[in-house]
């Protein structure tokens, strides 16, 4: 029996294959693009999650990263040799060998760059007379004596330091080496010696022997200690005077460790494994800080302990790097979740939507088997099985290629998630078609929009999902998304909102066709009538079409406004750091302009403004008005500009900033920034310009623009103020936002004309002058002054991997998107397209004209596609004005670069976000229905009316 089943089964599914195959390949085509994307989102996710964390890694100062285990010398109370013995470097190795394997997992060291020795923690006075002293302060000096110094170094002079003889703590002479750094720094040369002071006995001599240069100045075996490569002048902190004194590090022979025992540096062993991230993956990173975390106070301390000695000790910054980079991506992940939920239920809704057209196809055909005693079961299983015979390969193969298309990533989530495609379609297809023959009917009524009335069950299932959708709005507007962690029900706002406005929308979609047929029946021409009579009869104007179409669009327009809120975030940043298109500037604060440097700028191919500013900081605020304060009312605290520290000095300080009202006012007005009438500054009066060589006096008052926590304190009245460009009274004008080239919140703006020192210190460029030529008008002068392009800052905000992929699958949203929405407009045409058809045909037969058989499917599809695309249009654009607020785009657009503006970057509604994929469907309903008009035209009417037909 079960044989006769099988075989009967087989003929089944290939006559329908067969009777079918563009359906089928349709289908299959739909779930394996579907299929590959669900695969691929995840595996995207973990990639940039993993490339971020290495990228984090590497990128830090290898002193922070890397693995350190250091304990003191061997004690006082063992034996001498077995003193000697512990810091030689066969015992070294062998340790280094055993901590290196005992590094847990997912902790790999990179073994290339690994470096143990003995070094100095004590720096040594270092006396000799041919040592220079910048400020009559001799230098201080350590000594290492390491392993791997030939693999990581190449002699440049001299030859490599060696031990002839076995080198004890005895010993009184040993060889060293130095790099080009420290011997052009220090005038060391091959031949010099230098003396240690020992505990006993005459001093311990190092004969430097040769001259080194790193083979990568940038590895963890130079950089992990960056004196050892490059010497440094440091402030002596000990001196009541400022006196600056040379340090710097000496390589000793690998074998010369025990000499160092008989001297008072305080001798320590080393072992460093810098960490290997090629093997790391993102959600490595909670395991890597545990582990980093037991390494420094917990049970792999004991091990360490174990092998190194009991007073060994594990120094690390790799756990700080790992959870900066776990912040990131816990402030990064619910933004991605919005889109990868949007685009997961618009996915879905589609694939539902393909179903149905399936199902509507096949209605006829499952209503006879039905009514000939056709039992739900076996119809559903026929069903089941030939759809299985062409979902499963597709989803195995949108799985393949996503597996293909994205190296790294975990694989089980994108299996996941392509096998929730197949099932879903392999369930809602056979499902959906059985239930609606559940009892035999026959031909049914027409379905009218106009007249049907929603039933009890639909209206408590809206009301439920509007509590849900309010309950998730409120829940973003209070908690954000900067927060760190995924909620599922708050990032799915978006996507509820969609729904009930869908809802709402069906619902209220009748009340305009009832108002609008009326007036065309009266009307002689038919088209009209039939247009409106045939939109709310057709079920291409259900709520499953518009759900997907308003969730496509919202989920564009809210991707779309991310990405354009990300470039406008960046855009502001470089505008903040920079001031314009270009700056020139001293090194110092107080470095000013000559004049000839700013003629010969202001002259150069490209530039069209150039703004002089004179920026003084740390302008001391009359008492008076500093006692009112603290720190201004948006929190600021100036100190970093001021030179002050904390709030007193952010009271008394701020910076002011002279400008020319003209060429300042244009520069504004280019950039985007506040300006300002310039007639408020005109220097008149008593602000009238100085004579050359004239004394500005305190009788003197200046009118000011100033920010509006400087203009609260200050008020209407005139105060005194000393800077450096004359004494003057002060009376605010005005007020402005912001101030070109500077990101303080107190600043004073005052007409450079009337101040006693005129000089500019900054130049501000607004055009597209050359690169080249505006740094070599720069170099030009004699002295040294800064160029900074707002291009090359704007370049700095996109180097962060995981910033780059999250973007890259916000623009993946919007794609996806936009096409969903398309497919979502095809598919409902295509539910309705044969009887549009048939429709045709008969009204043909009653004479009626190609063109006006085009104008009515036009017309006929006119209301739900402006439906689809106004509903869609407003559903974005509120879901972005209620999400707003909760939204903050800083991880994505200016996390990770030193010195950006951390302030909150609020989400915006992007009109082109908004309005290209609504008139897309609206072009798209209306170039299906001309499709349709022109191949309904070219068949005659004999080919679609039968007799029989009840269509």
């Amino acid at each position: 029996m079960r044989d006769g089943k099988r075989a009967a089964s087989a003929p089944w599914i290939r006559t329908r294959l067969r009777t079918a195959p563009g359906a089928a390949v349709a289908l299959a085509v739909l779930v394996l693009v579907t299929a590959f994307l669900a695969a691929a989102f995840p595996r995207a996710v973990d990639a940039y999650e993993t490339k971020g964390l290495r990228h984090d890694i590497r990128l830090a100062d290898a002193g922070r990263s890397a693995v350190e285990v250091s304990r003191p010398q061997p004690g006082l109370e063992l034996p001498r040799e077995r003193r000697e013995t512990g810091v030689r470097t066969p015992e070294l190795k062998r340790i280094g060998g055993a901590l290196g394997k005992a590094l847990p997992d997912p902790l790999r060291a990179e073994m290339s760059s690994v470096a143990y020795g003995v070094r100095t923690l004590k720096p040594v006075l270092a006396t000799e007379p041919w040592l220079p002293r910048p400020d009559t302060v001799p230098p201080q000096l350590s000594y290492t004596a390491q392993t791997g110094l030939k693999e990581h170094a190449r002699l440049v002079e001299g030859a490599w330091p060696t031990t002839p003889a076995e080198v004890t703590a005895g010993s009184r002479a040993v060889r060293g080496a130095v790099t080009e750094e420290t011997a052009a720094a220090l005038n060391m040369k091959v031949g010099s010696t230098l003396r240690l002071p020992t505990a006993v006995g005459g001093p311990l001599t190092v004969t430097i022997t040769g001259i080194l240069a790193p083979r990568d100045p940038g590895g963890s075996y130079w950089s992990a200690d960056p004196l050892v490569r490059t010497p440094s002048l440091i402030p002596d902190p000990a001196s009541p005077f400022p006196q600056n004194y040379w340090t710097g590090t000496v390589l000793l022979a690998e074998d010369a460790g025990p000499a160092l025992l008989a001297t008072a540096t305080e001798p320590s062993l080393f072992w460093r494994f810098p960490p290997d991230p090629s093997t790391l993956t993102g959600p490595d990173g909670a395991r890597l800080t545990a582990v980093v975390n037991s390494l420094e106070s917990g049970p792999g301390l004991l091990k360490v302990r174990a092998i190194a000695g009991d007073t060994a000790e594990v120094l690390t910054g790799l756990g700080h790097i790992v959870q900066a980079n776990a912040r990131m991506r816990d402030a990064i992940s619910p933004v991605i979740a919005v889109a990868a939920l949007g685009i997961g239920s618009v996915a879905a809704v589609v694939l539902v939507m393909t179903g149905a057209l399936i199902a509507a196809r096949r209605k006829a055909e499952l209503a006879l088997m039905r009514s000939r005693g056709g039992s739900l079961r076996g119809i559903g299983g026929r069903l089941l099985a030939e759809t299985a015979v062409t979902v499963v390969p597709a989803s195995a193969l949108g799985l393949l290629l996503a597996v293909l298309a994205v190296g790294e990533g975990r694989w089980w989530p994108a299996a996941l998630a392509a096998t929730g495609v197949g099932l879903l379609v392999c369930v809602a297809l056979p499902l959906r078609t059985t239930l609606q023959h559940i009892r035999p009917t026959l031909h049914g009524a027409r379905e009218d929009m106009v007249s049907a009335r929603p039933s009890r069950r639909r209206t408590v299932a809206e009301l439920t999902l509007l509590v849900l959708a309010v309950g998730a709005v409120t829940a973003l507007r209070r908690r954000g998304t900067s927060g760190g962690g995924t909620d599922l029900l708050v990032s799915g706002a978006p996507v509820l909102v969609a729904l009930i406005a869908a809802l709402v929308l069906v619902r209220l979609y009748p009340l305009p066709l009832r108002l609008a047929a009326r007036p065309m029946a009266r009307l002689r021409g038919a088209i009209g009538f039939l247009s409106l009579a045939r939109a709310g009869r057709s079920s291409a104007g259900g709520a499953l079409p518009l759900l997907a179409l308003l969730l496509a669009l919202a989920t564009a327009a809210f991707g779309g406004s991310v990405i354009a809120g990300i470039g406008d975030a960046r855009d502001d940043a470089a505008l903040t750091a920079v001031g314009a298109d270009a700056r020139v500037s001293g090194k110092s604060e107080r470095a000013t302009l000559p004049d000839e440097l700013v003629r010969t700028v202001r002259d150069l191919d490209g530039v069209r403004n150039a703004a002089p500013l004179r920026v003084e900081f740390g302008v001391a605020m009359p008492e008076s008005a500093a006692g009112d304060g603290g720190v201004d009312d948006s929190g600021t605290d100036t100190g970093a500009d001021s030179g002050g520290g904390g709030d007193a000095a952010g009271a008394r300080a701020t910076t002011m900033v002279g400008v020319d009202p003209a060429s300042y006012t244009r520069l504004a007005r280019t950039t985007g920034l506040p300006d300002f009438p310039s007639g408020l500054l005109k220097a008149t009066g008593a602000s009238a310009p100085l004579p050359e060589g004239a004394k500005s006096g305190p009788e003197r008052v200046l009118p000011v623009i100033a920010s509006p926590a400087v203009a609260a304190r200050l008020g209407k009245e005139q105060h005194a103020v000393d800077t450096l460009s004359g004494d003057f009274k002060v009376q605010v004008v005005g007020t402005v936002e912001r101030v070109a080239s500077l990101a303080s919140t107190n600043f004073l703006i005052v007409n450079s004309a009337s101040l006693e020192q005129r000089a500019p210190t900054t130049l501000l460029l607004t055009g597209a002058p050359d690169p080249g030529k505006l740094r070599a008008a720069a170099d030009g002068s004699g002295e040294e002054f800064v160029v900074q392009l707002r291009s090359k800052e704007r370049a700095r905000y996109v180097n962060t991997p995981m910033q780059a992929g999250a973007e890259r699958i916000y623009l993946a949203a919007v794609a996806a998107g936009a096409g969903y929405a398309l497919l979502a407009v095809l598919l409902s045409l295509l539910q309705t397209a044969p009887e549009r058809k048939t429709l045709l045909a008969r009204l043909r037969t009653m004479g009626l004209t190609t063109g006006q058989g085009r104008r009515l499917l036009a017309f006929e599809a006119t209301p739900q596609a402006l439906l689809a695309a106004g509903g869609g249009l407003l559903t974005g654009w509120a879901t972005i004005v209620l999400l707003s607020p909760g939204i903050d785009l800083v991880p994505l657009a200016l996390a990770g670069v030193a010195g950006s503006d951390t302030s909150p970057v609020t989400l915006r509604a992007d009109l082109w976000s908004l309005a290209l994929p609504a008139a897309g469907v609206v072009a798209l309903a209306a170039a299906v229905a001309g499709v349709q008009a022109w191949w309904a035209s070219r068949r005659g009417s004999i080919t679609e009316l039968r007799a029989g037909d009840s269509r």
